[in-house]
């Protein structure tokens, strides 16, 4: 299988690394150029669109309206999620903002209602430039960002128009990383400062006052997927992960107004306990299961490897289980687990993710050489389960005894 090597993607986490480790300032103010950019762009795109295509003719094309039914709209808010995964982002600068309690709901909310106008306008927009048809037909046979496709198709004369939504679409993708990488260090940052990551990811440049080992690692991980993965596995494994992260969020927010009636809140949540929260944890629920097979076999493989650190590092080193009394040395029945808990998420990560289970029962009885990733990812699978469970016997067994 030929490898591509995507040079230019690694060239901008690269960059993004730099700024993010320079400063929050420069950081901030670089995200903002590039988002009036974006903007602009966008009023671009939609003032050129209205000039070669009547609102009479897009009316038109908007025929059918739902051309997959409920099942293909609601796939597609599954996977447009990911572009709102940097509302939450925002949060995690909360310690480097001068009045968080004021300053993150309103730029959050504000944010949230503006970019929700400007998706539905351009949604709009691009439906009626081109037919769904003419849509499916070009998506099968070119690889094209899709506000330049919509425009070359209306105009193909008028190459510059594309040209500066390409630009656009560039600058668009740019900012939306920063901000997904200003926000992955200082979750590594607070984790480890709470004791669930080793002291080194807490580390704060001297000059500069960022996570710069964080930023620095992150920076690395991102540019190596950048550069030989595809986006649209990357834009699945993370809508999926992000709405589960809402999951917990919405259900936590219940589980605290109960446990820390008076904990201090300066923002409340409108309505109650429970109206609001109850029905963000629905909806991410709803979107979740339109999501793709092969996303949820990732998502599981990496909460597995997330349960691994967990149980090699993190249970006995953590704040809080210092202060119940837990020991401070990993026990030889949580390693157990722990190598249990990695063997299962290679297993998951190593077998094919786009058959079924009868498939995958179908390749096990044939020959090794016919479904050797099949048989090698069961038989990881099969030894981490063991691993897993024998370790929690064991440890059940030390909890039980005097």
């Amino acid at each position: 299988m030929p490898i591509v090597f995507n040079l230019l993607a690694l060239g901008i986490v690269f960059l993004i690394t730099v700024v993010l480790v320079w400063g929050i300032k420069e950081s901030a103010q670089f995200n903002a150029v590039m988002v009036g950019i974006k903007i602009l762009v966008l009023l671009f795109f939609i003032t050129i669109a209205l000039y070669f295509v009547s609102p009479s003719q897009m009316t038109q094309n908007w025929h059918p309206f739902q051309p997959t039914g409920w099942g293909g709209t609601l796939a597609g808010a599954a996977v447009v999620f990911f572009a709102y995964i940097g509302f939450d982002a925002v949060s995690t600068v909360a310690e480097e903002t001068r009045n968080p309690a004021k300053d993150l709901p309103i730029g959050i909310i504000a944010s949230l209602v503006i970019c929700t106008i400007f998706y539905v306008i351009v949604a709009a927009v691009f439906t009626g430039l081109i037919p769904y048809q003419e849509l499916v037909r070009r998506l099968s046979t070119e690889q094209a960002e899709p506000l330049t496709m919509a425009l070359n198709h209306v105009a193909p004369t008028a190459k510059w128009a594309s040209a500066i939504v390409a630009f656009g679409s560039v600058i668009a993708h740019t900012a939306v990383l920063l901000v997904f990488q200003l926000g992955q260090p200082r979750i590594f940052f607070s984790m480890a400062r709470d004791g669930l990551l080793p002291p080194v990811f807490a580390k704060v440049h001297p000059k500069f006052k960022t996570p710069h080992v964080t930023t620095i690692l992150t920076g690395v991980i991102v540019g190596g997927f950048a550069a030989v993965m595809s986006i649209d596995e990357m834009v699945d494994l993370t809508n999926i992960g992000t709405l589960f992260a809402f999951v917990l969020v919405c259900v936590g927010i219940i589980i605290l107004r109960y446990k820390e009636p008076d904990r201090h809140r300066p923002f409340k949540v409108p309505f109650g306990t429970w109206p609001l929260p109850m029905l963000g944890a629905v909806s991410c629920v709803f979107l979740m299961y339109y999501l793709p097979p092969t996303s949820w076999w990732r998502f599981v493989a990496w909460l597995l490897l997330g349960l691994a650190v967990y149980l090699s590092y993190s249970y006995s080193k953590s704040e809080i289980g210092k202060k119940i009394g837990r020991a401070q040395i990993t026990t030889p029945w949580l390693i157990l687990m722990a190598l249990g808990s990695f063997l299962l998420a290679i297993g998951l990560l190593t077998i094919p993710h786009n058959a079924s289970l009868a498939d995958l029962i179908g390749q096990l009885t044939g020959t090794f050489a016919a479904a050797r990733q099949t048989f090698i990812g069961s038989a990881l699978i099969a030894v981490g389960l063991i691993a897993a469970i024998v370790g929690a016997l064991i440890g059940l067994m030390q909890r039980k005894s005097p």
